[in-house]
């Protein structure tokens, strides 16, 4: 990125340069952010070895119609295409971890370059400026770069509101007519990424459309042949899913929609204050470096005669308010919060920080350039050093070495874990599913206070044979044999790691 950005024409020719010189900057930027040390890094639980641990499932199993993270165990908690991405990545460059992130970069490109394509419609003097933001916001460069659905989200809800911008700001009647489908592909996408969720933008093109062109003018947005895009890329896993699996819809509906806003079912700081305690610091302190900036557009957001002037000029900010507002106030309304839930919001934010800085901010100048560039940097060294300097015992890379260094001469074909937890949610947070990328071995994970616990272990080594069991070291040696017993197997112990048990167990 350099000043020539900022140029105003100014000689024949710069003018229509400036587009294409614009994305190539941008794309360079996302390449340099998103690409660098990406395979580096070991996988990081419990989120980035479970995604990865079901797309390996998948690819074991030849069921890519079930997600699972162990072969004993389907897991319908996240639809599909996070998992089906992974694993084709997989399957062209191998199970490691740079093809396991490699979607995630080509996301975070992605996201920039259609975040530049709304900047000419939002911030047209200088449209390179939120993708800019966006790229190196201390926040979305840190969590892009983490395997989740919330990235793959971002850019399938990216999709979606490009297109509603182009049918409602269209340059032409052919950007109208096809920004409309493009919109309900992105959220078929965005549903088929994380259900109901990826909706949300929905919510605001609806209120943006309502209170400027009118109730009658909603009706537009749902073009019969948009909602049949939105339908076949959306629901027809769910509707195959559910037709195959009894009681699917049930869980769907009550577990993954009405719990999640509703209930403390999921453990996900669900306080009246909880909100506060998860999103708070990521405003605050995921904006950095463009505090200034963010600041000066809140200021304005916040006044009503601005709301008043954008709504009278069917301002394209006055959308950009909503999108970011009303899927705030449902993550702070409901009963599930996260940090990674606001990431698909820093899109509108960065273009209403865009706006609000595009008058004074200046590439041109010498300081600004300098600056930027030694952020780019320092956000490229902390990249570096979370993959070579820093220790995580949350790197599963890392655990996968020193179980393997313990059972060393061990003879086994899976890894059982045998837990302690306190409930089936803890079961997934706990176990380490990406274990079974660097050990090539299917990884199981048991509640030892379920009541079925014995029958599952013995599951598990009639499938497999000879498993290596990690036990919670809590659970009495005896009573683990007590279980074996079950199913007439034997356990040899074979060392302890972290807070396990090791032991060989023959079936």
């Amino acid at each position: 990125m350099n000043g020539t950005l900022d140029a105003r024409a100014a000689r024949p020719g710069t003018a229509s340069r400036q587009p294409s010189r614009a994305l190539l900057w941008i794309a360079a930027l996302g390449i340099l952010l998103g690409f660098a040390f990406q395979g580096s890094r070991g996988l990081w639980g419990p989120d980035e070895g479970r995604y990865v641990d079901a797309a390996l499932q998948m690819m074991d199993s030849g069921n890519y119609m079930a997600p699972a993270y162990s072969p004993a165990e389907l897991n319908f908690s996240k639809p599909p295409l996070t998992y089906w991405i992974i694993a084709g990545s997989m399957q062209l460059f191998g199970r490691n971890t740079w093809a396991a992130r490699l979607p995630y970069a080509l996301a975070y490109l992605g996201t920039l370059l259609i975040l530049l394509a709304m900047g000419r419609k939002a911030c047209p003097d200088k449209p390179w400026l939120a993708p800019l933001l966006y790229a190196t916001s201390v926040f979305t460069f840190f969590t892009s770069n983490i395997i989740s659905t919330d990235v793959l989200l971002t850019l399938t809800e990216a999709i979606a509101v490009l297109g509603f911008i182009l049918f409602a700001w269209p340059g032409s009647a052919t950007q109208a007519r096809y920004g409309r489908l493009l919109m309900w592909l992105g959220f078929g996408l965005a549903f088929l990424t994380k259900g109901p969720p990826g909706l949300l933008p929905l919510v605001a093109m609806i209120a943006f459309t309502a209170l400027c062109d009118g109730w009658r003018a909603v009706g537009r947005l749902f073009a019969p042949l948009g909602l049949l895009v939105f339908l076949v890329v959306g629901f027809t896993w769910y509707a195959l899913a559910i037709s195959r699996y009894p009681g699917l819809l049930h869980y769907f509906v009550y577990d993954e929609v009405y719990g999640r806003i509703f209930t403390k079912m999921y453990v996900r700081h669900a306080g009246t204050f909880g909100w506060l305690v998860v999103y708070a610091p990521v405003l605050l302190f995921g904006t950095l470096p463009w505090w200034a900036g963010t600041w000066r557009a809140a200021r304005t957001a916040a006044s009503p005669s601005t709301w008043r002037a954008w709504r009278g000029t069917r301002s394209i900010q006055l959308f950009l308010l909503l999108w970011f507002a009303l899927p705030m106030l449902v993550f702070c309304l409901s009963k599930s919060r996260l940090p990674l839930y606001l990431l698909p919001l820093f899109l509108p934010l960065a273009l209403l920080v865009a706006s609000r800085m595009a008058p004074t901010f200046d590439l041109a100048r010498r300081r600004t350039a300098l600056l930027l560039a030694a952020w780019v940097m320092a956000l490229l060294a902390v990249k570096a050093w979370a993959a070579y300097g820093y220790r995580a015992r949350i790197d599963e890379g890392a655990a996968a070495r020193e179980v393997a260094a313990t059972a060393a001469g061990a003879d086994y074909h899976a890894l059982v874990f045998v837990e302690n937890a306190t409930n089936r949610y803890a079961i997934e947070e706990q176990t380490p599913w990406g274990m079974r990328m660097y050990l090539e071995k299917p990884v199981y994970g048991i509640r030892w206070m379920d009541t079925d616990a014995a029958a599952q272990i013995c599951a598990a080594l009639k499938a497999q044979g000879q498993s290596l069991l990690l036990v919670d070291r809590v659970i009495a040696r005896g009573d683990l044999e007590r279980a074996l017993g079950h199913c007439h197997a034997s356990a040899t112990p074979v060392g302890s790691w972290r807070k396990d048990q090791l032991f060989v167990a023959r079936p």
